[in-house]
């Protein structure tokens, strides 16, 4: 029989595998949604029924793939995440004018990404550094929230913030330090929605409006949301 060739013990580094898997993921450019394409989605109790939401933003990962991005609970969320039983499951993207449906990024926006990327190369810094900035041109609102004990507040959505490491910010205005209108990118008004809140909820204007209505149906669906 032969001998077994012995070889050296390889040491593998889990958290650096991870950090590198985690940056092939990580978004490198936006691009805003202008032309009124959706995301389709269903809930688990009407699994028969879709839904629609206007995308807000695609964004180019470091991998190069092209994602469609809505805001969604917490955060500013790829559309082929949810995949949740109760707020809803992700099942393609939608074109309002031909009633196409397509599973992945279209064409124009990849190309898009792609030269913007391209021209936009930041060097890589040790720290997170402010890359991109979008005004939020569908009236997203945030439901702020300091604590348990703290009065929530609901705001309009006035931008989003990309920075290098890939987390996305939602731009909030202090009406306190406004000092000249309309608030502009760069006024000192403006704040990343995190740094100021314990817990931000985004919401489309439709529901916005119907918080600020106190609509008896969404306030009780809120309060059930926001105990979990």
């Amino acid at each position: 029989m032969g001998i077994p060739m012995s070889r050296p013990a390889q040491v593998i580094d889990l958290d650096a595998m991870r950090k590198r898997q985690r940056a092939k993921k990580r978004l490198v450019r936006l691009s805003p949604e202008l032309d009124g394409l959706e995301m389709l989605y269903h809930l688990a109790s009407d699994p028969e029924t879709l839904y629609s939401m206007p995308l807000l933003a695609w964004g180019m990962r470091e991998d190069g793939e092209v994602i469609g991005l809505v805001p969604w609970m917490e955060a500013l969320t790829p559309c082929h995440l949810l995949d949740d039983p109760q707020y809803g499951h992700f099942e393609g993207y939608r074109d309002p004018e031909t009633d196409e449906i397509f599973q992945s990024a279209p064409d124009h926006k990849v190309f898009e990404l792609e030269h913007a990327a391209a021209y936009f190369d930041y060097e890589e810094t040790l720290e997170s550094t402010l890359i991109q900035q979008l005004p939020d041109t569908q009236g997203t609102h945030a439901l702020c929230m300091d604590g348990e004990d703290e009065p929530w507040q609901l705001k309009q959505v006035f931008g989003w913030r990309l920075y290098s490491n890939g987390d996305i910010e939602a731009l909030l205005v202090d009406e306190q330090r406004v000092e000249s209108t309309p608030v502009i990118f760069g006024d000192s008004c403006l704040y990343a929605g995190h740094s100021q809140h314990q817990v931000v909820y985004f919401f489309q204007r439709v529901i916005a409006n119907r918080i600020k209505q106190e609509d008896p149906a969404t306030l009780e669906a809120l309060a059930l949301m926001v105990s979990h």
